[in-house]
């Protein structure tokens, strides 16, 4: 399965407005609770410039971008941690995606109702987090008493998951996500991914502001940064109201158009779907040819033969060597010919570790 973010927040933040604005998937957009009950999923399209440029120099009969999930769920409540509301549906979702995105409300608004009367974005981020870290706290608790006893008998493995468990639970205990807690050795970075926690996904926060708010922040914006300067989190504040405004404009010459009257050089749509991906660790080569140029997903440190299978499995299995081309060489010369011809494409074997914007040629033998 492809990997997902997953959007989060208390009831009406504007986080199924701002998924429809992602994605052709609708989710219902309602001003009260649970407008979102069923988690939405939306396959993304990826903005990415290169392929432009790859496009104007190869003159392709089709260009294919890359793709995103992102998974609209539901609102969240306090008590969720013990099954109020939607609660246990809500964790079991986040328990499925890769990353979250997570959106407080920024702006003030009589006419939009707040779950909790009054417009905070730092005490609606505490809210989820205490849920999340209620629930890990009892992941973490329950592991540890099944881990203590192998850990006393002198389990050498045991001991270090033991001692691992023991800072989890000491972090969650004082009200932080377990995000901050460091891997100190492989082992502890596999039995970190073994956990599942949910306050260890990564995390990107979103800030939704109304006009005023759009360049620059408020008095609300600044109060969260400031709250949450532990995480090293990344921020972005968009407005999901203009964000929806600009998706109603037909053409993408309108929608240049309204985003400079705002004094915005791209939609907080694109920006946000660019955070997501670089959230889940994730870069793009390319394939380029007469009959098609081609954006395709990896992994960060993904090796040349495991970047082939996400073409065909065929190509992992039979692979022979890469050919690549740098995407600063390919606008440099303007064809494989000129760059062949000034020595520019390299020939790498199995090891090499395919790098963001590569364009690439796999020669297999099955």
């Amino acid at each position: 399965m492809a990997l997902q973010c997953g959007i989060v927040g208390l009831p009406n933040v504007g986080k199924s407005t701002l998924f429809n604005c992602l994605s052709n998937a609708r989710a219902q957009a309602a001003n009260f609770p649970f407008c979102t009950i069923e988690p939405n999923v939306g396959v993304i399209t990826v903005p990415d410039d290169r392929l432009t440029e790859l496009e104007r120099i190869v003159k392709p009969q089709r260009v294919v971008p890359t793709t995103i999930e992102i998974v609209d769920i539901a609102g969240l409540v306090k008590g969720a941690s013990k099954g109020e509301g939607l609660g246990n549906q809500f964790l079991g979702n986040i328990r499925n995606v890769d990353a979250i995105i997570h959106v407080v409300r920024c702006f003030d608004d009589d006419n939009v109702i707040h779950v909790d009367g009054s417009v905070n974005p730092v005490r609606d981020k505490e809210i989820i987090d205490t849920e999340l870290q209620l629930k890990d706290l009892d992941t973490v608790e329950k592991r540890m008493t099944k881990v203590e006893k192998q850990a006393k008998s002198g389990d050498a493995m045991a001991k270090k998951e033991f001692e691992l468990l023991k800072r989890l639970w000491a972090t969650l205990e004082q009200g932080k996500n377990a995000r901050v807690v460091e891997a100190q050795n492989e082992d502890e970075k596999r039995l970190l991914k073994e956990f599942q926690l949910l306050t260890t996904k990564p995390v990107l926060y979103v800030c939704n502001v109304d006009e005023a708010g759009l360049n620059g922040g408020n008095a609300h914006t600044e109060a969260f940064k400031k709250s949450i300067e532990e995480e090293q989190a990344e921020i972005l504040i968009i407005s999901a109201a203009i964000e929806a405004d600009i998706m109603e404009l037909e053409s993408y010459e309108d929608r240049q158009a309204f985003l400079a009257d705002y004094g915005l050089n791209e939609s907080g749509v694109a920006r946000l779907i660019k955070a997501s991906y670089r959230l889940l660790n994730l870069l793009t080569y390319f394939t380029a040819g007469v009959q098609e140029v081609r954006a395709w997903t990896i992994t960060e440190n993904t090796k040349a033969p495991q970047a082939a299978a996400v073409i065909h499995t065929d190509f992992e299995k039979g692979f022979i060597r890469a050919e690549v081309i740098k995407y600063t060489d390919y606008l440099q010369y303007g064809s494989e010919a000129a760059i062949k011809e000034a020595g520019k494409m390299g020939v790498e074997g199995k090891e090499y570790v395919v790098q963001d914007g590569d364009i690439m040629h796999f020669r297999f033998n099955v």
